[in-house]
């Protein structure tokens, strides 16, 4: 599981791998397919030193995502299925407790949460307990949830209790967007991840406004009468985390990987969807099940998965104001290594690779702060800030 893994903890939310067969389908494709080309990570020059800490400001009971909230808040989900608000260096009594609708089997729980840009919905996205994926909203009124308001938006059946995806981001375009595994099991067993009329596998996009959402009408398959309209990117594996650039509204996509690579994803802003990011037919740059798609969006990054790493935590693009040299860097980290890395980028490239010093245990997810300053969600319960050293 990785050095900083405890057996006697439940797997990571987004750990992935059946580890027998799914490590003897790579070296037989390696096999095949000759020697693996050098990853990314290894043809970058590494940047200049930016110095920082991670200073502990709560702890929680393995929290699984953070997201900015009302009065300069930041709301911390806990995954079994509590919401709780981090006002100064406190966390609130549950302002939502889902804990009897939710499982936590295997890589389930309470997964995503989000706001839309006035804050006056809230949206959830947790594991149901017959292990479906659900979205749900509700109202906001004063900072407090009305909790009467909640329904349910999106239910979308899990095959397996892995890799189930989750996150849920309100996009700068103040549209939804959900990301969804390939359903789990390993070696993407169903070809979700090449196949439109599945939502499994994909990076969805939908609009809350409707009875119970709507499709953009500008979505890239909508007028495929063979693809599921709510998709907007699709040939992922797991999109453990994704976000916005909150300057420039890139998207980068953190996509775990099945035994090989690990894998970022760059989609600039106003691409418009419908990128192919070739899982399962690809694994990062190399080939997994099958040849390349034609229309393969390679990343823009990837290292080696190793008994260090094993699966990527993605984060945001800082865009705060403590931590001037990192300002415009896509800070990251791996389940396994807790290692906090970023990645420079200049025009849409990758041109340099970052180890920023300090290490965040567990990372299960980035949050970032009213403020855009980033915070570090540890699997066994700490909360960090990222602050200068």
């Amino acid at each position: 599981m990785g050095r900083n893994h405890d057996p006697g903890q439940t797997a990571p939310l987004w750990r992935r791998r059946t580890a027998g067969l799914a490590l003897l389908v790579s070296l037989a494709l390696v096999a095949a397919c000759g020697e693996e080309p050098a990853p990314i990570e290894q043809q970058i020059a590494t940047g200049e030193p930016v110095a920082v800490r991670l200073t502990e400001v709560a702890t929680a009971d393995v929290p699984s995502a953070g997201v900015a909230g009302p009065g300069g808040t930041l709301w911390i989900a806990e995954r079994i299925g509590l919401v709780r608000v981090l006002d100064g260096d406190e966390l609130s009594e549950p302002v939502l407790d889902i804990s009897g609708e939710t499982t936590t089997h295997s890589e389930r729980g309470l997964l995503g949460i989000a706001f839309d840009q006035d804050f006056t919905h809230f949206y959830v996205s947790y594991t149901d307990q017959d292990g479906h994926t659900t979205l749900d909203e509700i109202e906001v009124s004063g900072g407090e949830l009305r909790l009467g308001t909640r329904r349910t938006l999106l239910t979308q059946e899990q095959p397996f209790a892995n890799h189930n995806g989750g996150n849920v981001i309100v996009g700068p375009d103040g549209m939804l967007y959900l990301g969804l595994g390939d359903g789990g099991s390993a070696g993407d067993p169903l070809g979700a991840g090449q196949d439109l009329s599945t939502l499994l596998g994909s990076l969805l996009r939908i609009d809350p406004a409707g009875d119970p959402y709507t499709i953009p009408p500008d979505n890239p398959f909508v007028d495929d009468p063979d693809a599921r309209g709510e998709i907007w990117a699709y040939g992922l594996r797991n999109p453990w985390r994704f976000s916005f650039d909150a300057e420039t509204g890139d998207l980068w996509i953190a996509d775990v990987g099945q035994s090989s690579r690990e894998e970022i994803n760059w989609v600039p802003a106003g691409s418009g969807g419908g990128q192919n990011f070739g899982w399962s037919r690809m694994e990062g740059t190399t080939t997994y099940d099958g040849d390349e798609p034609e229309d393969h969006v390679p990343p823009v990054f990837e290292y080696q998965t190793s008994d260090a790493r094993c699966s990527i935590t993605g984060g945001y693009v800082y865009r705060g104001s403590a931590i001037p040299g990192l300002v415009g860097s896509y800070v990251f980290s791996d389940y396994c290594e807790g290692q906090i890395r970023a990645l420079e980028i200049r025009d849409g490239e990758v041109v340099g690779h970052l180890d920023l010093g300090v290490n965040g245990g567990d990372v299960v997810a980035f949050a970032e702060g009213p403020d855009r300053e980033l915070y570090v969600l540890n699997h066994r319960g700490t909360i960090f800030k990222l602050e200068p050293a």
